[in-house]
């Protein structure tokens, strides 16, 4: 008989699996947290079925490494949601700087010289829509600068963004960006604005980086952008503002306007 045969059989004993206890780190089928609310409706908005799956146990981990889930999430978040959210995140364009606040409540249309009709088409603010220039030039006192806050201000209340510059505003951000060669990313941003207005053009000597300034951004401006300006000359003058090389600025006046010559009306320019 054969060895094998012959040796008595082997009892064995088979026991079931015993699930690891609860709070056990060997359990790795533990449900994770579920997403806050916010986290969760957000991802939905934007239309990632992946990621909302895959999050709870990704932040899960995160936490359990000493990780920093908010920081990570914010790293792969977009800069701002699509549709109705996108008007509660900040504009891209900076906010106008005003310079007093004044608005059309001040303003004594009887007093300027500007023809009626002409506010009020102006006031429309449909030559913003068109893309249209608009200078408005007289001698100091004469309510420049007031009638373009005011019109500033008229154009935010109805929702438009605007960027308000003097010119020596707008050499001081040509100087600070040619170091990094970033000047046209600068002009760039600031056209995001609806309406860009340069103030106290004339007033004083014209630096070279303001003539630079204006001139790159009428030009980047053209059937783009709507630009207001006020100047102490007519727009026919401004090449006796700019230093050499740079050129008058191209297609400066679509729309020129007068203001009165009178110092003591609508003071403010």
């Amino acid at each position: 008989m054969d060895a094998k045969s012959s040796a008595p059989p082997t009892n064995r004993v088979h026991s079931p699996i015993q699930p690891a206890p609860e709070g056990d780190p060997r359990d790795h089928h533990t449900a994770a947290p579920p997403l806050p609310t916010d986290l969760e409706t957000l991802l939905h908005r934007l239309r990632l079925p992946h990621i909302r799956r895959a999050a709870p146990d990704v932040l899960a981990t995160a936490r359990a490494q000493r990780g920093n889930p908010p920081r990570s999430s914010r790293r792969c978040s977009p800069r701002r949601p699509p549709g109705g959210s996108a008007r509660r995140w900040p504009p891209a364009a900076p906010p106008p700087a005003f310079p007093t606040g004044k608005t059309f409540d001040a303003w004594k249309p009887e007093l300027s010289s500007i023809p009626a009709p002409t506010q009020q088409a102006l006031r429309t603010l449909e030559w913003i829509e068109r893309r249209e220039n608009l200078v408005v030039c007289g001698p100091s006192g004469t309510g420049k600068t007031f009638f373009l806050e005011a019109l500033g201000q008229h154009a935010v209340e109805r929702g438009r963004k605007v960027c308000w510059f003097t010119l020596e505003d707008l050499g001081a951000l040509i100087r600070r960006h040619r170091a990094d060669d970033s000047v046209s990313g600068a002009l760039t941003k600031l056209l995001r604005a609806d309406l860009v207005v340069i103030d106290d053009i004339g007033l004083l000597p014209v630096a070279a980086d303001a003539a630079e300034g204006l001139y790159r951004l009428v030009d980047a401006a053209y059937e783009k952008r709507a630009l207001a300006l006020s100047s102490n000359l007519h727009p026919a003058g401004f090449d006796e503002l700019m230093p050499r090389p740079w050129p008058p600025p191209p297609s400066i006046g679509s729309c020129t306007t007068p203001t009165c010559v009178r110092p003591a009306v609508n003071r403010s320019g």
